[in-house]
Order: C-alpha cells, then sequence, then structure tokens
C-alpha cells in the first residue's frame, strides 16, 4: 500500500492552530514543499463547507502576496486546515508569518471574496465571509504554533 504522510500523523497528540511542513519532493533539482495549515484541532470541530470555501478563496488569492512559488492551497477533507503547496525551500516560520498576516489583514478585515461568481466558481452560492471572519478570529485568538505538538508562538 501506499504511504501516505497525513495518515501516518498523530491527530491526537497535535495541538492546533499550527504550521507543519508535511513532505517535501524534489525532482530534476527542484524542491516542492507541502505544508499543513491546521486551524482546528483534529476529531474535535471542522469547519463548516460555507467557511472552508470562502478561506479557500481569500488564502489561495493573498498568500501569494507574501510567499513566492506557491503552487496550490487546498482544502483538507477532514476540513480542520488546508494544505499549501509551493516551489522552493521556505521555512515553518515563513508559512506562519504569511498566514497570520492574511488572517488579518485580507480575511478579519475585507468585506471581499474573490471569484465568487457562477463562471468563477464551481460552488459559487457555498460561502460565508461571516463564518470565514468568526475562524478565523478564533485562530488567531490561539496563535499559529510553529510546532505541531508543542505551541511555539512567533
Amino acid at each position: 500500500m501506499a504511504r501516505v504522510e497525513s495518515f501516518e500523523l498523530d491527530h491526537n497528540t497535535v495541538k492546533a492552530p499550527y504550521v507543519r511542513l508535511a513532505g517535501t519532493e524534489v525532482n530534476n533539482d527542484t524542491l516542492i514543499q507541502k505544508y499543513d495549515l491546521r486551524f482546528l484541532q483534529p476529531n474535535e470541530d471542522a469547519l463548516p463547507t460555507a467557511a472552508v470555501h470562502t478561506l479557500e478563496h481569500l488564502l489561495a488569492v493573498n498568500l501569494r502576496d507574501y510567499l513566492t512559488g506557491v503552487i496550490d492551497l487546498s482544502p483538507m477533507g477532514c476540513r480542520t486546515g488546508f494544505y499549501l503547496i509551493l516551489w522552493g525551500e521556505h521555512t515553518t516560520e515563513e508559512i506562519r508569518d504569511a498566514l497570520v498576516t492574511v488572517l488579518q489583514k485580507h480575511v478579519v478585515e475585507t468585506d471581499y471574496v474573490p471569484a465568487v461568481s457562477a463562471k468563477e466558481c464551481g460552488n459559487y452560492r457555498d460561502h460565508s465571509l461571516f463564518s470565514a471572519q468568526e475562524y478565523a478570529k478564533q485562530v488567531l485568538d490561539k496563535g499559529v504554533s510553529s510546532d505541531p505538538f508543542e505551541r511555539k508562538l512567533g
């Protein structure tokens, strides 16, 4: 059976919210990193789909202004966070700081969600800026750790 890194993580021992380097791949001398941006404690809470969807739009657009090499930002199926995939080498602290900035400036303080028309979005009716903002505030109030097992705040 194929190895899936996230299935090997002990979800009972992590302490959300946090940012974690979840994997690296090198191909033709090119480094790709995958980060786990965990908002909620696994198996205790889950983001409602409208909040996840709105956060996905806001993070996907705005993280690119603070980080180089962003390939993709995708929600986790468990709805406790997101995966961020980037070209090149980044530090967990760099990713955490960008995430905190985007949550503060582009989620909590916004009144605009990009790409929410039927032309731009495959489920344009399923968004909630209010819910996205409430969960962003919750994450910011707890602080985003640079370690999944110990609370290391910036």
